[in-house]
């Protein structure tokens, strides 16, 4: 369609239909940008490389879908280029030569920095003698000196990683690390820097440790484009380095909820409107339900607020307090000792 403007009928009659992913269901789009982390040693940058060859290669394995073979560009900071070379000739026994012509590998990638004109110009100018349409970046952090907790710096990032994708046309698959404490729920936001690659990524790929096998791992996804899927189990063989998918994580409870001032007046009324302080949390935390830890702070929060008093080690409802110091102050005519 050659029209910059056209109407709705226009478009539709085009009938333009998505490409289809190089990773199914949804996991690296065209040209997309897919993020995965996960904490020190879990086996992130072998799972990548596992997802590198098998895109190369055009084989469905560890549990994902890849419809064609695609070219792939590796830059990998972690290994020297020997050693990524034994672990390479070691996968690819399970495939044979099946992606010798479609797999690169930038031998030339450390000390050049997308943070720099020149390092930028030098991903380029190898993802063009590749021919590349997917490049991976193990890790991010070796690709940048910027400060990861400065907004505005993983933001200027950001527009660089764009700016490699659009100028490429390849899709990036990046890993990064994650935030040292990451909770059972959090996918992309578990990113250092979440805030600015929230912004650009278009799929994310926590791997944690799974308490089933010592070689096991569990994967969790957020997709901006696609549905919601369920968490998987992959297993290590560490024999081949191959990841294989043993099917989806079992669903865990929901989690629990944010507990507010709110709770700690409801379980007070449940109460009776005055506790003690380890009545109270009990309660909080049997009607929420939440942690000991967060039952405390809606506690703490409460008091702050002036929703509850604390007397005497006794907590109270504010208006039930109130109004009982009222009652002091001014007993009903009649209730005093009589004069005799």
């Amino acid at each position: 369609m050659s029209a910059g403007v056209v109407s709705l009928g226009e478009l539709l009659r085009s009938s333009p239909t998505p490409q289809p992913c190089f990773v199914e269901p949804g996991l690296l789009p065209v040209q997309g940008i897919l993020f995965v982390g996960g904490e020190p040693k879990v086996g992130k940058s072998l799972l990548v490389t596992n997802l590198a060859l098998a895109l190369a290669a055009g084989s469905s394995r560890i549990g994902f879908d890849v419809p064609a073979a695609r070219r792939v560009l590796v830059c990998q900071f972690e290994l020297p280029t020997e050693q990524f070379a034994v672990r390479l000739a070691e996968m690819r026994k399970a495939l044979g030569p099946a992606a010798d012509a479609n797999l690169f590998i930038d031998t030339r990638a450390a000390g050049h920095l997308l943070s720099s004109p020149q390092g930028l110009n030098h991903f380029l100018a190898a993802a063009r003698a590749a021919a590349a349409e997917v490049i991976v970046l193990d890790p991010l952090y070796s690709t940048h000196d910027q400060d990861e907790n400065d907004t505005r710096a993983m933001a200027a990032l950001c527009q660089t990683l764009l700016r490699l994708r659009d100028a490429s046309r390849a899709a990036l698959v990046i890993i990064h690390h994650v935030r040292k404490s990451v909770g059972r729920y959090e996918v992309g936001s578990a990113f250092r820097g979440s805030g600015a690659l929230n912004a650009v990524g278009d799929s994310y790929m926590l791997v944690a440790r799974a308490a089933t096998a010592a070689n096991a791992v569990e994967v969790r996804f957020q997709f901006r484009y696609a549905a919601p899927r369920q968490p998987r189990l992959l297993t290590l063989d560490p024999k081949s380095l191959w990841f294989s998918s043993v099917g989806d994580s079992p669903t865990a409870a929901k989690p629990r909820r944010k507990t507010d001032a709110a709770d700690v007046e409801r379980a007070l009324a449940v109460l009776g409107a005055r506790a003690g302080y380890s009545d109270l949390r009990r309660q909080i935390m049997t009607a929420a339900p939440c942690s000991k830890r967060t039952a405390q702070l809606a506690i703490a929060a409460a008091c702050d607020e002036g929703r509850i008093v604390r007397d005497n080690g006794q907590y109270s409802l504010a208006n039930e307090f109130a109004a009982g110091s009222r009652r002091l102050q001014n007993p009903p005519a009649g209730s005093g000792r009589p004069e005799g």
